[in-house]
């Protein structure tokens, strides 16, 4: 984590810890930063749908013109649409203005490199500094040499027709019910599948600024779930508020997370030799019941930190095509360099549709394992020393012992707050609680 980045760009409350002044400053030093090679750079810029985001737009703008760079606006679009569109139109650089599953009172600025992919730690260090630190005094230009704003006018249809292409088949026939959290996906989401032949209802498709992500989307998806059973759909597909992560719902109701999605699309690859290195990335949070289920299958599953950048580095260390998170951020690498939630659905209903068996039926290769968080509260300066301390490593070992391959412990220091998070899987789920409580207790006496 970065003194102004986080996991994924800057964020925080619009007009407050990320007001004006601070995005035309990540407008001049992106830029700056990102476009040293180009003659005339070019940054391409979308948003979701925040009552905050065109405040923040034209401050950002103002920092990217004022090096000389062109700014080019697409409006309202999903964050993985900028990735792709940042190369189909060979930019210099992406950014999107979007706080993701958050609620309205925040926003955030990502930047994307020339090639999709979010910035390395190296290069957001390097904004950084010449915002925090003045490290380099920025020369601006004058006279015709200043940047300038333009609107991109066919940037939806561009996307619309690339996530077209990546369907194997259409869909006529399934009834798909949508949650387009009143975010970015509100108006292309439900045209692709309609497109595609599918029978579509879609709900919070009507963004006022004020009501993304409320009481909907991929973080609250209760009432898509009640709508799917209610209306005796084939799936649903909730979104969160930038559209680069998508949750399901089968035909009975029940939520699907991204670890059963990712072994669905697995499997699938896998089947059409399409999974290279027959592996899939995920993160070390994925529940324990995604690494048995392919793994009786033949399918590894390498581990990556939590964070979608961390998967896709991993995925392209090691040359794999399919990564994700259990929030439901899955990466096609073979298609986009991001999650993606509409890409997601349609490999999905791909499969539903080649298959002919209803998403219960392929979900039902994973089988979920319970899991028990615990928070310790330890001393800040010790929460990331506790596999020193051999009483605390030799508990780890005994209890992963008695579960004899068929559980795991996983602990983790928060990155925010002094403490120390005790996760463990396992079937039964009452072991587990006691057990992960009884480790909370030894390692907040330990690191006190």
């Amino acid at each position: 984590m970065g003194r102004l980045f986080g996991t994924d760009g800057v964020r925080g409350i619009a007009n407050e810890s990320l007001d004006c002044d601070l995005a035309f400053k990540l407008g001049q030093a992106g830029a700056y930063v990102l476009t040293s090679q180009s003659k005339k750079p070019r940054i391409l810029i979308g948003r979701d749908t925040r009552i905050s985001g065109d405040m923040l737009e034209a401050a950002l703008v103002a920092g990217i013109c004022s090096v000389g760079a062109e700014a080019e606006l697409v409006g309202v679009m999903p964050t993985p649409a900028i990735a792709y569109l940042t190369r189909h139109y060979q930019a210099d650089a992406g950014i999107v203005i979007s706080a993701s599953h958050n609620s309205m009172e925040y926003n955030g600025i990502k930047f994307l490199d020339k090639d999709g992919f979010k910035l390395s730690d190296e290069i957001e260090s390097k904004i950084e500094s010449i915002i925090l630190d003045d490290i380099e005094q920025i020369k601006l230009p004058t006279g015709v040499d200043v940047g300038r704003t333009v609107s991109v006018k066919k940037a939806a249809k561009d996307y619309t027709e690339f996530l077209l292409s990546t369907a194997e088949c259409r869909y006529d026939g399934l009834k798909v019910v949508l949650d387009c959290a009143n975010g970015a996906a509100y108006d292309i989401a439900p045209k692709i599948f309609a497109e595609l032949g599918a029978s579509v209802s879609s709900f919070y498709i009507q963004p006022d600024g004020s009501n993304i992500n409320e009481h909907c989307g991929s973080t609250h998806p209760e009432r898509l779930m009640q709508i799917v059973k209610e209306t005796g759909a084939d799936v649903g597909f909730a979104f969160d508020g930038d559209a680069d992560r998508v949750l399901a719902i089968d035909e009975h109701g029940v939520l699907v997370d991204g670890d059963k999605i990712m072994a669905v699309c697995a499997i699938s690859m896998r089947n059409k030799n399409k999974l290279k290195n027959n592996t899939l990335v995920a993160t070390v949070m994925s529940n324990l019941g995604l690494f048995i289920a392919l793994n009786e299958v033949g399918i590894k599953v390498e581990q990556a930190a939590v964070g979608d950048r961390y998967v896709i580095e991993r995925m392209k260390e090691g040359g794999h095509v399919l990564g994700g998170e259990q929030s439901g951020h899955i990466v096609f690498l073979e298609h986009n360099t991001t999650g993606d939630g509409i890409l997601t659905a349609i490999q999905l209903l791909d499969v539903m549709a080649q298959t002919s068996e209803k998403l219960s039926e392929l979900t039902s290769v994973v089988k979920t394992y319970p899991q028990v968080l615990v928070n310790a509260k330890v001393d800040e300066q010790k929460k990331h020393t506790y596999m020193q301390d051999e009483i605390i490593k030799n508990e780890i070992e005994r209890i992963e012992k008695m579960f004899h391959g068929e559980g795991r412990v996983l602990i983790r220091p928060s990155g925010t707050e002094p403490l120390v998070r005790v996760m463990i899987e396992a079937k039964d789920k009452a072991v587990i609680k006691k057990e992960a409580e009884q480790l909370a207790e030894l390692i907040e006496k330990r690191l006190k």
